[in-house]
């Protein structure tokens, strides 16, 4: 089968470093009081822990060779307690903790979906949105039991490595001595499989983020799909990719995997040496070596290796996490193109005049779109632009909006120029309704209020009344209050643009930019929209791109783009007498209709 794109997994430009950690430590330092609680609190419980071999042994060596029933209850209940006491701390880590990681959870993923928000259109351009979808959910989802457990349980546990060892040689030196032991086994074994482990799981990332693109397109596009009895062959990449996960995955746990069975042989082989080594110093007297040492030797040894495996667990974890947190940070990292200017200025109130001079664009270096276009649009002008596929006359309406940077040249809205005030400013006083209307879920009334948050229900209606779209709505269910599924499904595509329309209306913008917006309208309805259109485009500046040229007749001035350029400018009686390209386009419609 055919290698495509969701074969390709992502590069990574720069190595992992430990910068990475210490900029999540800025997004954990806001919740440093409740971190700070939960590491007492285990700390405590740690060192409470930590006296119940030393009561055991006091138990064996001293309270039952004297018969001291006494002793042993009160021993006993003291231990108890102990325990109730570390139960009580543990179910206040699990609500600190949980608050903790979900509350960094929750403002990672905002900072990535704001930063989301603000790229530029060339950055959705050439990438699948199932990949840039899979980083705001899985990956971030992904970092929650390191934020939650992963970190406070490994500082807690050093805590108690100290403390243990301590104890240990409190107890007795040599036999702390040989638990040490296992250790610089279990370093060599970590940097063993450091590198492989990390590389693992970043080709772990890349297979889940081909998949999950995988599946939001083949979703989005199974109309497509059906329509083309497509079925079998995208069944076959999605196998192809799923399998592909499949196998980095178990890569993947393969190497996490290694760990926890070294530490338990290593912690079984050095208790096995405690015993053997202190059964046999007990026999031949060595001084300090009891039952009831050895016995609160192999306590303190239990306790010894379990934070260590919690250790190396974490380690899994942050190497597991690591891979994820690249990809968030290179999102984040991800530079905004199209930004403010320093010193930008709100764009004041728009009249609409727009000019363009000496515009050059281009998408790709050294391949221009537009090269050298000049034009001005006065106030209340309808400007219609034409032309081939490919010709630049939609780069030509995203310019305006600011969309993307120029490659050089100006383009000046009542004489300022765009670059130099805030896009907030300039795009909200802008409507721009395009060929594929975009409806989100929810109800039709809330779909038109898009346009203007703050209209009433009055004024929604009055502008689907306007654009010829009311009398559709209240043959609904529920009329405005319909709910339609997300992209408007349920909707046919004319309906949408209707909506749209009214959409735009509501917002009642000086500039209006309609790209293709009454291609999917039946000829009857175009007709009745004709009054809602000539409303709309009243006072105020507007920008056409139709391949119907019959909408087009009566636009203030039409421009013939091709080659990335304006080849002819003129009303449409000036054109049609000038017998050039608009000439030979408006002819071939006619034909056509006539035929």
């Amino acid at each position: 089968m055919a290698r495509n794109k969701y074969d390709i997994g992502e590069t990574l430009e720069t190595e992992f470093n430990f910068s990475h950690l210490k900029r999540l430590g800025k997004y954990i330092k806001p919740y440093r009081k409740d971190l700070f609680l939960t590491i007492i609190l285990m700390t405590v419980t740690s060192a409470l822990g930590m006296l119940t071999p030393i009561i055991l042994m006091q138990i064996m060596d001293v309270y039952i060779p004297n018969n001291d029933i006494k002793g042993i209850v009160l021993l006993s209940i003291l231990i108890l307690g102990i325990y109730l006491i570390i139960s009580v701390v543990l179910r206040m880590k699990i609500t600190l903790t949980s608050r903790l990681g979900q509350n960094i959870i929750h403002t990672i993923r905002r900072d990535i979906f704001e930063h989301l928000q603000e790229l530029p259109f060339s950055y959705y351009d050439d990438r699948p949105h199932g990949k840039i979808q899979v980083r705001v959910v899985n990956y971030v989802n992904s970092l929650s039991d390191l934020l939650s457990n992963g970190i406070v349980n490994t500082i807690t546990d050093l805590f108690s490595l100290v403390f243990i060892v301590i104890f240990m040689f409190a107890v007795n030196v040599r036999l702390a001595l040989i638990c040490l032991l296992g250790l610089p086994m279990l370093m060599i074994l970590i940097f063993i499989i450091k590198k492989k482990q990390r590389v693992a799981w970043q080709i772990l990332s890349n297979k889940s983020s081909n998949l999950n693109a995988y599946i939001a397109e083949s979703i989005s596009g199974i109309r497509v799909t059906q329509s083309f009895t497509r079925e079998r062959e995208n069944t076959k990449i999605f196998n192809t990719l799923s399998n592909d996960y499949r196998q980095a995955w178990m890569t993947a746990v393969k190497y996490n995997f290694l760990l926890w069975p070294a530490i338990n042989n290593i912690s079984t082989w050095t208790t096995a040496a405690v015993f053997v080594l202190g059964v046999a110093w007990i026999d031949q007297g060595i001084e300090g070596i009891t039952a009831g040492v050895l016995i609160a030797m192999t306590g303190y040894i239990g306790q010894f290796w379990a934070p260590v495996n919690t250790l190396a667990s974490f380690y899994n974890s942050l190497l597991t996490a690591i891979s994820y947190l690249e990809r968030i940070f290179e999102t984040i990292d991800e530079p905004v193109l199209v930004k403010d200017c320093e010193g930008a200025v709100p764009m004041p109130p728009i009249k609409g005049k727009v000019e363009f001079k000496n515009v050059v664009f281009s998408y790709e270096d050294g391949i221009p779109i537009l090269n050298d276009i000049s034009f001005t649009a006065n106030v209340g002008d309808s400007i219609a632009i034409v032309g081939p596929t490919g010709a630049g006359k939609t780069t030509i309406i995203n310019l305006i909006s600011r969309f993307y940077n120029l490659d050089s040249g100006t383009i000046t809205i009542d004489g300022i120029d765009i670059d130099k005030v805030t896009i907030k400013s300039l795009r909200k006083q802008m409507g721009i309704m395009l060929q594929d209307s975009f409806i989100f879920s929810g109800t039709i009334m809330d779909n038109i209020r898009y346009g203007n948050m703050e209209a009433t229900d009055e004024q929604v209606i009055e502008a689907a009344k306007t654009v010829r779209a009311h009398d559709f709505i209240m043959e609904l269910e529920n009329g405005y209050d319909t709910e339609v599924n997300e992209r408007g499904t349920r909707l046919s595509v004319g309906q949408r643009q209707l909506i749209s329309f009214a959409r735009a209306l509501l917002a009642d913008p000086k500039i209006l930019i309609l790209d293709e917006a009454t291609s999917s309208i039946d000829t009857e309805t175009e007709i009745l929209l004709q009054e809602g259109l000539s409303k709309l485009l009243a006072n105020r500046t507007s920008f056409i791109i139709a391949h119907r040229l019959s909408t087009i007749k009566n636009s203030t001035c039409i421009m013939y783009v091709d080659g990335g350029k304006i080849q002819e400018l003129g009303t449409h009686d000036e054109l049609i007498e000038k017998k050039g390209k608009y000439y030979e386009l408006y002819m071939s419609q006619y034909k056509f209709l006539e035929e």
